[in-house]
């Protein structure tokens, strides 16, 4: 008789689902339900980090960062700057990624657009401390961006490549994107404060430890 008081390693009530076939690896596919409530969840949740980071004036990395720049220097609403900086981008998640995923990357990108001018008209005259909406606009943006990767979509842009890297050369797709980042936020330093660029810096590691930490090759087995 064991002594040991540990349950068996694999002990698990009685109602639990078996696991896949294939061993704890294998891909369990999300149904079509799970991906509308997913993919509206992560869209909702980076538009409103990206909203804030808008407000405050601050920038970000990827492609989101570089339409802010673009839109602070040239106003034109980031929405559409947000869709035409994609738009390169689709035909490689098209060759590297396939239809599947570039469908849904594109319905993502076009639905945070779309949001990203109906957030000012709920919230009219809204203003932020730029470091609070450096810091939540990032970890925002970072949990709508992880919630996007795990049904199968994006942001489009860096995304696209971050992705890419992990799943091709084994690279985690947060230190990939955190490389592509730093370039974009440091392009911002002509039209920012350096205050304003330290802020910006320090939220976007945020956003990349978010995503470095909680979407690594194996740890998440939907598809």
């Amino acid at each position: 008789m064991t002594t040991d008081s540990r349950p068996a390693a694999d002990a698990r009530p009685a109602d639990a689902p078996a696991a896949p076939a294939g061993g704890p690896a294998a891909s369990v596919r999300h149904s079509f339900l799970d991906d509308l409530t997913g993919m509206a969840t992560g869209v909702f949740v980076a538009s409103l980090g990206l909203f804030l980071l808008n407000s405050a004036q601050m920038v970000t990395g990827g492609t989101a960062g570089l339409s802010l720049l673009i839109g602070y220097v040239t106003g034109i609403p980031f929405g559409i700057v947000f869709l035409g900086v994609n738009l390169p981008f689709f035909v490689l998640a098209a060759l590297r990624k396939g239809w599947r995923f570039t469908v849904k990357t594109a319905i993502a990108i076009v639905a945070v657009s779309a949001l990203s001018s109906l957030h000012p008209l709920a919230m009219p005259g809204f203003e932020i401390d730029p470091l609070y909406g450096a810091i939540a606009g990032n970890l925002l943006a970072g949990i709508g961006l992880l919630v996007l990767f795990r049904h199968g979509a994006s942001l489009g842009g860096y995304n696209v490549v971050a992705l890419l890297a992990q799943e091709r050369l084994g690279w985690r797709a947060g230190y990939v994107q955190m490389a592509f980042d730093l370039v974009t936020v440091l392009a911002a330093i002509a039209t920012i404060t350096p205050l304003g660029l330290v802020y910006s810096l320090l939220g976007a590691a945020l956003l990349n430890l978010v995503l470095a930490l909680n979407h690594r090759p194996g740890r998440y087995f939907g598809a």
